[in-house]
């Protein structure tokens, strides 16, 4: 995904003078450190993260309160008291940072910096989701009153081994960490400053020649536009928190997102659904009925549903169904996505489930996704992974998928570096 050609340009990076935890004032790194904000599953997720550490990021990223107003002041008025504290302290000088991410098998390295914005249709950073405007615009008042980017976003580009970046980071790579910790999912991380000026341009020089994917982050990133523009495009707030990944050398994790459909007993998803889908329930476990549905994906659009203490196998909807409810102007490709026709065909006009926070929900672990559904008598509905390369086909010919489509990973972790926005 080279910037050849664009009148925009590549990716400028630039440092920036990274806020973090003071080591001595928390319990551990690993006990202060959370998931991004949209894979926290509330209320225990919330509340484990929130026990952990009495400082843990979570307070900031998803505080608590009766409305949206009292919960961002509340988070304002945490990050004051920490930073006041010395729980939270500002690095010396201006800096890029190498992160490492190790575990389950994988290493991924990236660079965490401070980006300068664009529009998608710049060509430079590539949405390949639709977002909610709910979500962004609580995402903005959050940030917009904290004046600060609480957790990078997660970008992905493709560089290779004569990459000059690629260089600079494992050269770095090489020293001893700024920190090291391991969180609670296995994963290690390492975070290194990158100060030299020389690298810091090496590294920037090597991404002005690409354009990146948003792997993660959509919401995060239609915030950071929405409040360049409130500032009228310039300073501090025309930049915004990425970490950039190679995939090149580093290829990231495709996931599914699954759907949790509030107040939908399985046995009325089931009947309404057999009606214009094969439906079949299995006498497997989780692991085996994910096995089948990954079979099942590979003939034709297919979904696990649970909830039930069992699993219904839906796949083959009838093609007079997808002929009439799906949009005819999209790609094949984008048309034959399973979200697409989940939502167009199978939610939208079979179900008449609102694509809403009231009647749906998103989960990134098909396990949480299952124990909730049966916990409420609803409906979960599991979905199999979309292969990279289609999201970035689709991203490069500009079409965005439905939304929650994809789960890239692993994801950085939240609170190992912050940005405050006095700064660029």
């Amino acid at each position: 995904m080279n910037s050849t050609g664009r009148a925009g340009g590549g990716l400028r990076l630039a440092a920036f003078q990274g806020v973090r935890y003071v080591p001595e004032r928390v319990t551990s790194l690993s006990a202060v450190t959370s998931p991004p904000y949209d894979v926290v599953v509330r209320p225990d997720g919330l509340h484990h993260l929130e026990s952990a550490d009495p400082h843990n990021i979570v307070r900031l990223i998803l505080p608590q309160g009766p409305t949206a107003e009292s919960r961002h002041r509340q988070a304002e008025l945490t990050l004051e008291r920490w930073l006041a504290d010395g729980v939270l302290a500002a690095d010396p000088e201006p800096a890029l940072y190498v992160y490492e991410q190790r575990g389950d098998g994988l290493l991924q390295r990236g660079v965490i910096g401070a980006l300068a914005l664009s529009e998608p249709a710049e060509g430079v950073v590539l949405p390949h989701e639709d977002v909610m405007q709910d979500v962004v615009e609580d995402r903005a008042d959050l940030m917009r009153t904290t004046a600060t980017n609480l957790e990078p976003l997660l970008l992905t580009y493709q560089g290779g081994e004569a990459d000059p970046t690629a260089r600079i980071v494992d050269r770095v790579a090489e020293r001893a960490p700024l920190l090291a910790t391991t969180t609670e999912d296995g994963f290690a991380h390492r975070l290194w400053a990158v100060t030299d000026p020389a690298d810091q341009a090496e590294i920037a020089d090597g991404l002005a020649r690409h354009q990146a994917l948003i792997a993660d982050g959509h919401h995060r990133w239609a915030t950071y536009l929405r409040l360049r523009a409130e500032h009228g495009g310039a300073g501090p707030w025309a930049y915004g928190l990425v970490l950039l990944v190679d995939t090149a050398r580093h290829p990231l994790r495709v996931r599914a997102i699954h759907r949790l459909l509030h107040g939908l007993p399985v046995a009325d998803a089931v009947a309404a659904l057999d009606a214009v889908c094969r439906v079949r329930r299995l006498s497997a476990g989780l692991p085996e009925a994910l096995d089948a549905l990954a079979a099942a994906a590979a003939e034709s659009n297919a979904y696990l549903l649970a909830g039930d203490g069992g699993f219904h196998l839906v796949d083959h909807p009838d093609p007079a169904l997808l002929a009439r409810t799906i949009r005819a102007d999209r790609p094949a490709a984008w048309r034959s996505l399973d979200a697409t026709v989940l939502h167009s065909a199978l939610l939208d006009t079979v179900l008449r489930v609102p694509d809403a926070p009231e009647h749906i929900a998103y989960l990134h672990e098909a396990e949480a996704a299952v124990a909730k559904a049966e916990h409420d008598g609803s409906t979960a509905v599991l979905l199999h992974p979309v292969r990279e390369e289609v999201v970035r086909d689709l991203a490069r010919q500009g079409v965005t998928m439905p939304r929650k489509s994809t789960s890239f990973g692993p994801k950085p972790a939240t609170g190992l570096v912050l940005r405050t926005l006095g700064t660029a």
